[in-house]
């Protein structure tokens, strides 16, 4: 029998830990979602670009985990790690490039360092809570042969 958190992991109390950091990863995404179009539009506007550009580029892949994230998926938490490393990188390149930038640099930096820590450890937590995990390539492996076998011997 099926309990009622296992249908609906809203249902699924959170403990301190997953809170804490499901915090520190909003904290880092609202960040960087507020940060990203106030200084690429407004603060710092990037001659040679569109602003179409600027948004496809720098903008967009911020939106792509928020109905995820605003449904509690620790799915999208995890796979949000991806988009971020972008920012990183275009962090740190704009430290050695654009050093007349460095407090919007280092904000970025903040921001993107604190989404992928939230993230990273608030689908660790989360995903243990709910029961949720990745099975090992080794455990699947093992499974596949166990039907293949089972398979020939019942031809």
């Amino acid at each position: 029998m099926t309990s009622q958190s296992d249908l609906n992991p809203q249902l699924t109390p959170k403990k301190a830990l997953p809170v804490r950091f499901q915090r520190i990863a909003i904290i880092g995404y609202v960040g960087l979602l507020l940060l990203m179009p106030l200084w690429l539009f407004l603060i710092a506007p990037r001659e040679g670009h569109s602003n179409g550009f600027i948004f496809v580029v720098y903008i967009l892949p911020l939106l792509l985990p928020l109905k995820g994230i605003i449904q509690d998926k620790p799915y999208t938490y995890a796979w949000a790690n991806f988009i971020v490393m972008f920012y990183f990188i275009h962090g740190f390149t704009l430290l050695w490039v654009a050093q007349d930038q460095l407090l919007w640099v280092l904000l970025e930096l903040l921001f993107a360092s604190m989404m992928f820590i939230g993230c990273t450890y608030y689908a660790r937590h989360r995903g243990q809570e709910l029961g949720l995990k990745i099975r090992k390539l080794k455990d699947e492996l093992a499974q596949e042969k166990a039907e293949q076998e089972y398979d020939r011997k019942n031809r």
